[in-house]
């Protein structure tokens, strides 16, 4: 008898947790018979003692329940993993995020408010809208993760085959299906896509793969590489220089910027770029780029408000570049 009571005491108090976790927060929360019907409604049978003794065991083990300055008065927890605001933008990030497919962002919104009390899980049932929002059509990326995420952990390369569209919207294998074999180096997230940065051998170089291109990935015996090139690998500057996960030249160039244009290459190269003042209206910037399509393309965003000064062969690509888009429009 004795074992079962205290068997018992022991569900009500998880049951009363959960009562207060799914129902009360800083704003809201329960009064005591409002506790003791909800403990009712879960077949438990509870008295006023027994509940303040069971509010200060749970004070007594850290968590932290206030008792509100109402009216009868009302008992919430208010220690949670997550503030509503946390809350709040993790939902807004899922629901923004291209990469994710419509089902997998619902399913994860769901686990969130699922940390969140009644009232902050209907506030945070307001859909975020995000102006051309397209979402990925399969959840391939999981899977791709998953297998990367074991390579790393485990120092060991990973083949695969890498896809391109066609004018059909037709899935076309690279390198006329054969797959790809490397050592993996590092995820990164950029431009709501995902990216594995692999090492090379044959190569000696970093190359960069989008995780939604990818298939059948492969986990292989074979130790990944391991050099100096890749223990000194630096992402953030990496990521600076390739411009959408281009990869190319590494060119060492200068531009000359006016103030319309260094908001941008503050947002692109990061607070620390060099910068060296040319007149009252204009600065020389001095950066590590990737001479690429992507990096062109940012340079004509900004319009005459940017040029390169430096290399002259930079110059001359970027001249071939504008060009060719002028012939095609001929």
């Amino acid at each position: 008898m004795a074992a079962s009571q205290t068997n018992n005491q022991k569900i009500k108090l998880l049951e009363l947790l959960k009562i207060l976790f799914e129902q009360t927060d800083e704003e809201r929360g329960l009064t005591m018979p409002q506790i003791i019907e909800a403990l009712a409604e879960r077949g438990i049978d509870a008295e006023r003692k027994a509940i303040y003794r069971d509010l200060a065991a749970l004070e007594a083990c850290g968590f932290e329940v206030e008792h509100l300055r109402t009216s009868p008065v009302q008992y919430a927890l208010v220690s949670r993993p997550f503030t509503e605001g946390e809350l709040r933008l993790l939902v807004d990030s899922v629901q923004s995020s291209r990469f994710l497919t419509e089902g997998k962002s619902a399913s994860l919104v769901r686990a969130i408010k699922s940390l969140a009390s009644k009232r902050q899980r209907e506030d945070l049932s307001h859909r975020l809208h995000v102006e051309g929002r397209i979402k990925m059509q399969n959840e391939s990326v999981f899977y791709n993760l998953d297998a990367i995420q074991r390579a790393l952990a485990n120092h060991r390369k990973i083949s695969f085959l890498y896809f391109r569209y066609n004018v059909n919207k037709e899935r076309v294998l690279r390198r006329e299906g054969r797959r790809y074999e490397a050592s993996p180096v590092q995820l990164t997230y950029v431009n709501d896509c995902y990216y594995l940065i692999t090492y090379s051998d044959k190569y000696e170089d970093f190359a960069n793969y989008r995780l939604d291109r990818m298939l059948d990935i492969e986990v292989l015996d074979e130790k990944a590489a391991r050099n100096s090139q890749i223990a000194n690998f630096d992402l953030e500057e990496y990521s600076n220089r390739s411009f959408g996960m281009y990869t190319g030249e590494s060119v060492s160039a200068s531009f000359i910027v006016d103030e319309l244009a260094m908001g941008a290459v503050i947002d692109r190269f990061g607070f620390d770029v060099a910068v060296s003042p040319v007149d009252a209206e204009h600065a020389r910037v001095h950066a590590v780029v990737m001479e690429s399509p992507t990096f062109f393309g940012w340079l004509a965003e900004r319009g005459t408000h940017m040029t390169i000064e430096h290399p002259a062969s930079l110059k001359r690509s970027y001249q071939d570049y504008l060009q060719g888009i002028l012939r095609a429009y001929e």
